[in-house]
């Protein structure tokens, strides 16, 4: 290829009368050269398509195509790999061809196949009243401890508003709450909501949708439409995916106390309404305006609430306990033991009734992989270490042994509230019984209770180890001593 310039020169030359060899000489190029830039007719410039060259896989390349064909009928988990492509390529076709040459050869023939399925983005128009719900990951103070709760996202993408609940979890009884409490605090039911295939609504694999009883009960109630993304495409509902993260940002960071759910909900909405007043990205109007219109086009609420509650019927243990999910057990009382009880679950409660359906009691529900006993003074102490003077009346005082609980008894309410504390952390690393026999040996040993030392002890405790024995007091002055002996 020779430059343009002088393609032009030599077309120049030739329309002027020089001669073919005369203007090879000039120019410094053959005579055929000459001849090939003076036949082209058009000098556009061409698409820079790559030719592909022959190879030895090309005579492979149908079969290759029609055993990764069976594959998109086949399982997954079940499907060639170009190891096993080769080795039928050489086993079955006699195929003299290299593992490498094959691997590139399905990569090519994969990334064209994904190329014809793909159609593109398309930009969506949503209407008012239409709404897309996904859940979030946030870390809270949770009563003193950091813990990993859900946020739930109801995005608006006429108006670009974004309200959210937060949750303990993504179950059934967590998605339908938080959309009631968001249903409530709107005044009205969204006509469409689109979901992920989140465990709590349901799943979708292919054409077939299959819907948890809870929410096609809470469905029916409000009347709204549902749809689902397709599996494995989140981009089909990005508005809401970005909501998700922006919502986390302006509201969870820094990461905020919680103390009572519902009243941190309560307020929750109107703080995403607050962030949400500016104008809209692409439409220039204010979102809060386009929201109004949202809000206009919602379904009218129905005459009652919806109790959001799975009911299961379950027999208690021998100490009258009913477990659930394996490893949250709640206490009926013994006077129950081996009977047939009714449990139901909501999103922050376990209701237990009996076999007749009158009330026998409720507790918080626990979230979580840790085993949890709502029979275990433990529960207790997160609420009491943020409430130190309920400590004379408190499960906890009761269930410690009479040192320990004589000598929290006689500290004054700050020192109480970090012994509270150093138990509560060597609880939850090493059990509540660990932490209970850890605490008064570094009482004896030290005349304190700091959490380190305790959470050390209960951590031994736990481990099986011998407690270690102090046959002297320490007496730090001892090493003051020592130091000032270096100095001089």
């Amino acid at each position: 290829m020779i430059s343009m310039p002088k393609i032009q020169s030599i077309r120049t030359r030739r329309r002027n009368g020089e001669p073919i060899a005369s203007i090879a000489r000039n120019e410094n190029v053959s005579e055929p050269t000459v001849r090939k830039y003076l036949k082209v007719d058009d000098l556009s410039a061409k698409p820079p398509v790559r030719k592909r060259r022959g190879s030895v896989i090309d005579e492979w390349t149908p079969v290759i195509e029609g055993m990764l064909a069976e594959d998109r009928e086949t399982w997954h988990k079940q499907r060639h790999t170009a190891t096993r492509i080769h080795e039928r390529l050489r086993d079955e076709y006699g195929a003299d061809v290299s593992l490498s040459t094959v691997t590139r050869e399905v990569a090519r023939l994969k990334r064209e196949s994904a190329l014809e399925r793909e159609t593109g983005f398309l930009d969506l128009s949503w209407h008012p009243g239409e709404c897309q719900a996904d859940f979030g990951q946030v870390d809270v103070r949770w009563r003193g401890s950091t813990v990993r709760m859900r946020h739930f996202v109801l995005d608006f993408p006429h108006s670009n508003i974004s309200p959210c609940q937060l949750m303990p979890g993504e179950n059934a009884e967590c998605t339908c709450q938080a959309l009631e409490n968001l249903f409530e605090w709107l005044g009205g039911v969204p006509r469409r909501i689109v979901y992920d295939n989140a465990a709590g609504v349901g799943r979708r694999t292919s054409d077939a949708i299959r819907l948890s009883r809870l929410f096609q009960a809470f469905q029916a109630h409000y009347g709204f439409e549902y749809a689902f993304c397709n599996p494995y495409s989140g981009h089909e509902k990005g508005a809401v995916e970005a909501r998700v993260g922006a919502v986390r940002r302006r509201l969870f960071v820094p990461v905020p106390s919680v103390w009572n759910l519902d009243n941190f909900n309560r307020r929750l909405p109107d703080r995403c309404l607050e962030i949400g007043d500016k104008e809209h990205y692409r439409k220039g109007e204010s979102q809060t305006g386009l929201f109004a219109e949202d809000r206009k086009a919602l379904l009218p609420l129905p005459a009652k609430r919806f109790d959001v509650v799975t009911w299961k019927r379950m027999k208690a243990d021998k100490h009258g306990n009913v477990i659930l999910e394996g490893r949250h057990r709640y206490a009926a009382g013994p006077e129950h033991a081996g009977r047939e009880m009714i449990v139901g679950m909501r999103a922050l409660e376990v209701e237990i009734l009996d076999a007749g359906g009158a009330h026998v009691t409720a507790h918080p529900r626990a979230y979580g992989d840790k085993p949890t006993d709502s029979g275990d003074p433990s529960s207790q102490l997160g609420l009491l270490c943020d409430r130190p003077a309920a400590w004379p009346n408190s499960r906890v005082r009761d269930a410690l042994p009479d040192p320990l609980r004589e000598w929290i008894d006689a500290q004054d309410e700050a020192t109480r509230r970090d012994s509270l504390r150093a138990l509560l952390h060597a609880d939850r690393e090493s059990g509540w019984q660990a932490a209970v026999a850890g605490m008064p040996e570094i009482l004896e040993a030290t005349g304190g209770t700091d959490r380190a030392g305790v959470c050390l002890a209960a951590a031994r405790r736990a481990s099986g180890m011998t407690p270690v024995a102090y046959d002297d007091p320490i007496d730090p002055g001892e090493y003051d001593i020592a130091y000032t002996k270096e100095d001089a």
